[in-house]
């Protein structure tokens, strides 16, 4: 098999050279990314070169001798770098060997018909070495591009810390170029969220084709998002998240790259007006206001349930809690003993009187518009400290004056 392959060498390296022609002009024809790539004279090139490779190895084959599988590697490697998909380079690298045996025969039908069917046994030798330099190839970009991908991972990681950490002027030029090579505008309209501990992560939110595009960064201290909410509001970071299962909170809308660390902070607080205890939930900053300024104040939450509800807090402790549940129940009734009642599963007049009980106990009046207020935000502070920290807050969104029930 070797002797026929010296016999016609100069007939099939002028062969050769009429194929790697051939295949470079019918693959700049076919294929779009070589032709963004590469120029015809370059690939045209690079194609003979590894037609002559591929002839060479078959020798070496023929001979017992591996294939040398160095300038494969070097093609996947190179070619991975340059972001050739990898569909184009192996459907070249196949065609090829295609091209190369029915320019074998040809050569050696012209310098001997009778020859062909010495031939034939090569037909599996060559396509054994069209595979190594195949595999060889796959394999070398397959390592390349994970590299790849690994090094742009961190890099996009340390833009989003950059972003999101902040320590810089609010719209320093570092913003906006860490921004800029995130693919984020200079000016739009950006949030942050934060998710809580014990959920399913951030990072399997899909969008949906018209919603947010979210950037996901995973660290020891918790998973952050950065929103670009483009045209969509706000609100549809919710339905985002809702089929995550995760505790979250996010933060205002914010317009300028330089503003995210500030907005990732509010998200943070807004995710600490969320108690664990509730499950999942989606805390929006803007709609937990009077919760978020009890939980950005630790040393002041404590004191406020100290001075507004110590005597509560110093009963027995079913007294304590059936007191309390029953001001977290009326105040997110909005004031209404006999929602309350029902909410509660207990008789209206039940209710009054607990809630006398806690006006008598406080000193403050539900009647009182600034005695509500303090109460409700007491109530909160207690909340936090029972869920664990300054986090949790009662379920209404926000704290409005009583009515008074008809």
């Amino acid at each position: 098999m070797e002797r026929i392959i010296e016999e016609i060498r100069e007939e099939l390296s002028r062969r050769v050279a009429v194929t790697a022609d051939r295949l470079a002009d019918r693959t700049l024809a076919e294929d779009p990314a070589y032709a963004a790539l590469l120029g015809r004279a370059e690939l045209r090139e690079r194609i003979h070169h590894n037609l002559a490779q591929s002839v060479e190895g078959l020798v070496r084959s023929a001979r017992g001798l591996p294939v040398e599988l160095g300038d494969a590697r070097a093609t996947g490697t190179l070619r991975a770098e340059q972001g050739l998909p990898l569909a184009s380079l192996l459907h070249t690298y196949r065609r090829g060997g295609r091209l190369l045996w029915h320019t074998l025969t040809e050569a050696v039908t012209a310098h001997d018909p009778a020859a062909l069917p010495r031939l034939l046994p090569l037909a599996s030798v060559l396509w054994d070495v069209v595979d190594q330099l195949t595999d060889a190839v796959a394999e070398a970009y397959r390592r390349t591009e994970a590299a790849r991908f690994d090094r742009d991972r961190e890099r996009r990681a340390s833009l989003l810390d950059a972003l999101l950490d902040g320590g810089g002027p609010a719209d320093g030029p570092a913003a906006s170029e860490a921004a800029a090579q995130l693919g984020l505008p200079e000016r739009g309209r950006f949030a942050v969220v934060v998710i809580g501990s014990g959920g399913s992560g951030g990072r399997g939110a899909e969008p949906a084709a018209t919603g947010p595009r979210v950037l996901w960064r995973v660290r020891a201290d918790g998973e952050t998002g950065l929103v670009e909410l483009g045209r969509h509001p706000l609100e549809s970071v919710r339905d985002l998240l809702a089929p995550l299962g995760v505790r979250a909170g996010v933060s205002p809308v914010v317009e300028a790259p330089g503003d995210l660390a500030r907005a990732r902070w509010l998200a943070a607080l807004a995710l600490r007006t969320a108690p664990a205890s509730a499950g999942p939930h989606t805390a929006l900053l803007d709609e937990r206001l009077p919760m978020a300024l009890v939980a950005s104040q630790a040393e002041l939450a404590c004191r406020l349930r100290q001075v507004v509800l110590g005597p509560v807090l110093a009963l027995p402790a079913e007294d304590c809690r059936v007191l309390l549940t029953t001001l977290g129940t009326w105040l997110a009734c909005r004031g209404s003993t006999t929602q309350a009642s029902l909410v509660l599963y207990c008789h209206r007049n039940t209710v009054s009187n607990r809630l006398r009980r806690l006006e008598h106990l406080t000193g403050r009046s539900l009647s009182d518009p600034a005695h509500v207020v303090e109460l409700a935000l007491a109530h909160a502070a207690v909340l936090q400290r029972t869920d664990g920290g300054p986090a949790p807050a009662p379920k209404p969104a926000a704290v409005r004056p009583p009515h008074r029930p008809a």
